[in-house]
């Protein structure tokens, strides 16, 4: 009988072991199908805080202390990435500009030193490119609107170097947007969701083909966007409500309206927002791609890993190398070969060129060159150039003011002489 349960065990082994294998299989066959694009990258923030940019003195083929290196990358079959150009809120009102045009800086680099591994992209065409001649597609996302200083003019150059998302607030509230520390509590509410200013960002970024990038921001932002919006959003790296109950996270009635509006949520890999808690599992992220689906469809949902942006990562998602074995757990759990599809690239591919569309339709429209009002952005590290001089000439009712005094002496003056 011992004999017979052993034999038993072994087969079942055996057999477990060959599906998993088939499944690994299939997932690798449909990557060299699909180019898989994930939404957030942050190792571009670990080569500022480990080397100060110095990208000379760094290998990454050899680089062996964060998520993402070049090895890690082929194994994980990625084939496109926006990397984080991301500077932290103790930035703004200070240098988050040029600190931001550093950490693009950065990522140009990357591609020009490794151009047989990256390749710079600024389209859905180019991570179709890169995909054929066997490269990781290398874009731009600018993750907190505190990095453009309020400036529609400096987001448009940002646009001319390639940076195709913007992610509306980090972790602190912009002049014109409240983040997701609002709907804790831990922040004020400042603006309602989105400022007059805010929302003729959203309008100006739909102009220029700039992605607009939910992660980050209060519910009431997520709400007012996806009304304005006449493109397409993206969740960048921000997983479901429902399952973790974490203010990052995409509460169900807002997945609805991502679908609705043609838009897509990549999935984050942290666990403080996988599972509310330290320790989280590969499983255990494949229940917010399934709950996103069972929501609202697979033709909303992507990859987000934020990897080297968190300290803990799940177990089986160490790095981004595992990404087929997430992609095996779908195909397991499932998940037809066209929804697999779709999240890895498809859905990602589809909401870029809509943005795009929407960006060629808008071709005739004027840039936005009103800037933002004065008093809400008045501080003692910003000058007032081009608003009315309050420091020389004055403004209009000071000079009013300053002829109507000048009269009165003139006209006193003339009656003593």
């Amino acid at each position: 009988m011992r004999c017979i349960r052993a034999v038993c065990l072994v087969l079942w082994a055996f057999a477990f072991t060959s599906t998993a294998d088939n499944f690994k299989e299939q997932a690798l066959r449909l990557m060299e199908l699909t180019p898989l694009v994930d939404g957030h990258n942050d190792l571009p923030w670990q080569l500022k805080t480990s080397f100060n940019n110095q990208l000379n003195n760094v290998d990454l083929h050899t680089l062996d202390s964060t998520h993402t290196n070049i090895p890690k990358i082929k194994e994980g079959h990625l084939a496109a990435q926006f990397w984080a150009a991301y500077v932290p809120c103790t930035t703004q009102y200070k240098d988050a500009v040029r600190q931001t045009l550093e950490q693009i800086d950065l990522i140009h680099r990357m591609c020009h030193k490794y151009p047989e591994d990256f390749m710079f992209a600024v389209s859905s065409q180019d991570i179709r490119d890169a995909f054929d001649q066997n490269k990781t597609a290398s874009l731009i996302g600018v993750e907190g609107g505190h990095s453009i200083d309020s400036s529609l003019s400096t987001l448009r150059t940002m646009y001319q170097l390639g940076v195709r998302y913007l992610t509306l607030t980090h972790s602190c509230n912009t002049p014109w947007a409240d983040n997701w520390l609002v709907d804790t509590g831990s922040d004020p509410v400042e603006h309602n969701g989105l400022s007059d200013f805010g929302k003729r960002l959203i309008l100006e970024m739909n102009r220029m083909g700039m992605l607009v990038d939910l992660a980050h921001v209060s519910v009431q932002v997520m709400d007012q966007v996806l009304s304005i919006s006449k493109a397409p959003v993206i969740f960048s790296h921000s997983s479901a409500y429902s399952i973790c109950k974490h203010k990052r996270n995409v509460p169900d009635d807002i997945l609805l309206k991502v679908k609705e509006n043609n838009g897509i949520v990549m999935v984050n890999f942290y666990n403080d927002y996988v599972t509310c808690s330290n320790t989280a599992s590969l499983s255990d992220v494949a229940d917010h791609f399934d709950h996103i689906k069972k929501v609202a469809g697979a033709s909303i949902v992507g990859f987000g890993g934020d990897y080297d942006g968190v300290s803990r990562v799940p177990t089986g998602l160490e790095d981004v190398s595992k990404y087929p074995d997430l992609v095996a757990e779908l195909l397991r759990r499932g998940w037809t070969e066209d929804e697999v599809r779709d999240a890895l690239g498809r859905n990602l591919l589809r909401v870029f060129e809509n943005v795009e569309a929407v960006r060629d339709a808008m071709s005739s429209t004027h840039p936005d060159d009103v800037p933002i009002p004065l008093e809400q952005v008045q501080n003692t590290c910003r000058t007032d150039f081009g608003y009315p001089d309050t420091n020389a000439a004055g403004t209009p009712l000071q000079n009013l003011s300053v002829l109507a005094m000048t009269l009165t002496l003139t006209s006193l003056l003339a009656k003593l002489m």
